[in-house]
């Protein structure tokens, strides 16, 4: 059984976010959604939100499953015995960064290894962070969220 893990702050999850997790569940026996914790980023959402924000959004897809961690990524694939990580890619910019990530989680797990999803076009220019200002200003989210969240992130985010 091949298994891989999806990791991401997932700040809320997007709709961007949930074509990767489709695709990479046809690819893959059973794919890990992973909540880490980005040291740079001040959630919105708490992780145990998060995880089930993402559950919600992908009960339809029963090789799916979401977890969360805040230690690092390859040692947590090493302790789940994952050796590929999916990442997807909107960018130029987004490769740079997550290609400078692969090397060094190649390094910290000699057996882990990164596959890179384009994003598809609807959703290049697609970010939580974009979501959550728009959200802040009271904006139709419909085309960013699934529609399972949708209601719950636009009330938390007006609030905010």
């Amino acid at each position: 059984m091949t298994t891989a893990i999806y990791p991401g702050s997932f700040d809320p999850i997007t709709k961007g976010h949930l074509n990767i997790i489709q695709r990479a569940s046809r690819i893959f026996d059973r794919l890990i959604v992973c909540v880490m914790v980005n040291v740079d980023k001040k959630p919105m959402f708490a992780s145990v939100e998060r995880v089930a924000m993402i559950r919600r959004v992908t009960e339809d897809l029963p090789n799916v499953q979401a977890d969360s961690s805040c230690e690092l990524l390859a040692e947590y694939a090493r302790q789940h015995e994952v050796n590929v990580i999916v990442k997807g890619l909107r960018a130029a910019t987004d490769f740079e960064k997550e290609f400078q990530m692969s090397l060094i989680n190649h390094k910290l797990n000699p057996g882990l290894d990164t596959m890179f999803l384009t994003s598809e076009h609807q959703f290049m220019y697609l970010s939580s962070s974009v979501v959550k200002e728009l959200g802040s200003h009271g904006a139709d989210l419909s085309d960013f969220l699934p529609e399972a969240i949708l209601s719950d992130c636009a009330k938390r985010m007006r609030r905010n």
